[in-house]
């Protein structure tokens, strides 16, 4: 299920949750708004943070090792990886995991991920939006705004084309 927020959040209730984000109470990331950045670690021990990524199509990912659809969308997600990663795209899974990269190493060293694995915390879930659930990803365009937000996991396909239209 894709939810495209401009679509699905009207004017009115746009302008109530604004009140609520000027008050500092919580963030929510729309369609059509840049995407939060965040600063984060790779496993080794690399920096990324969503800006360096400017001018390419990114996807968003949030997941966990345990999280069973999660597992599922990944070799999909890998695939279109590498079908799309030299004409710009870049996908950053951010692990939700509690126990951190104490959780996410085993999983990887069973599990070879070829994109971007980072794990982050209740801060960057909150930057955008709240995650209610994972899969969580977020569609982000070459000028940095989000195109889109799907909960739930994806059939390889719905994903190839949500990415081709950040491409």
């Amino acid at each position: 299920m894709t939810v495209n927020n401009e679509e699905t959040m009207n004017t009115p209730m746009r302008a109530m949750l604004l009140l609520v984000l000027s008050a500092g109470l919580v963030a929510y990331a729309f369609a059509g708004d840049p995407a939060p950045n965040f600063k984060l670690s790779t496993i080794d021990g690399k920096t990324i943070e969503l800006k360096q990524l400017a001018g390419k199509a990114v996807v968003v990912n949030f997941w966990a090792t345990w999280c069973g659809p999660c597992r599922r969308e990944i070799p999909g997600m890998v695939k279109i990886y590498q079908k799309y990663k030299a004409k710009g795209l870049e996908i950053v899974g951010i692990s939700l995991d509690r126990g951190g990269w104490d959780d996410v190493k085993p999983f990887l060293a069973k599990n070879p991920i070829a994109y971007t694995i980072v794990v982050g915390g209740r801060e960057i879930a909150e930057a955008y939006g709240g995650i209610e659930g994972i899969p969580t990803s977020f569609f982000v365009d070459r000028k940095g705004n989000i195109v889109s937000k799907t909960v739930g996991s994806m059939p390889e396909e719905e994903f190839e084309n949500a990415v081709k239209k950040i491409l």
